[in-house]
């Protein structure tokens, strides 16, 4: 897979980085002013939407985390748990609030209040309802990544918080036996 940067400095980028793309964590194997190149398993095509990019697709990018660097929002590893679906979109005083059908095996990880990753975007989950979730757009948000423009029906890349899916681990310890 070849990505434009669109313009996002790469200067720092080298083949080995991981870059996430839509949310999801690649290994670049070449760089270049203005794009790099990352080879895509059979995996990721099986559990993401990279599969379904096509040429000129808008995505979200997010360079490596460099130690020392500022963290904003929560950790989001790119590791990518599976695809959810747009159920609804609607205003929401100046914001967008969007309603997500999460797989059903994810909704036990989605708390109110708590962190999720939609399509590499760090956002807060403001409500639950079994498997259905909502989140919040902010302005900046929706102008800043693809996110403004999703609609009903779109698949987009889940990723849940990486310390509720360790939490759960430790809580059903059957693997200690």
């Amino acid at each position: 897979m070849v990505v434009d940067t669109g313009g996002l400095a790469t200067g720092g980028w080298r083949a080995g980085d991981s870059i996430c793309v839509a949310g999801v964590c690649l290994t670049a194997t070449r760089v270049d002013v203005g794009e790099f190149t990352a080879s895509v398993s059979r995996e990721t095509l099986a559990h993401t939407t990279l599969g379904s990019l096509r040429p000129g697709d808008a995505v979200n990018l997010e360079p490596p985390l460099a130690a020392g660097d500022a963290l904003g929002g929560h950790y989001v590893t790119g590791h990518v748990d599976d695809v959810a679906r747009i159920a609804g979109t609607r205003e929401d005083a100046g914001s967008l609030r969007l309603s997500i059908e999460a797989p059903p095996p994810l909704a036990c990880y989605l708390a109110p209040k708590g962190s999720v990753a939609i399509d590499g975007v760090s956002l807060t989950v403001n409500g639950v309802q079994g498997h259905r979730f909502e989140v919040n757009l902010v302005p900046h948000t929706r102008s800043a990544t693809t996110l403004g423009r999703l609609q009903a029906g779109d698949p987009v890349n889940l990723e849940v918080d990486i310390l509720a899916r360790y939490l759960e681990r430790l809580f059903n310890a059957q693997w200690r036996q």
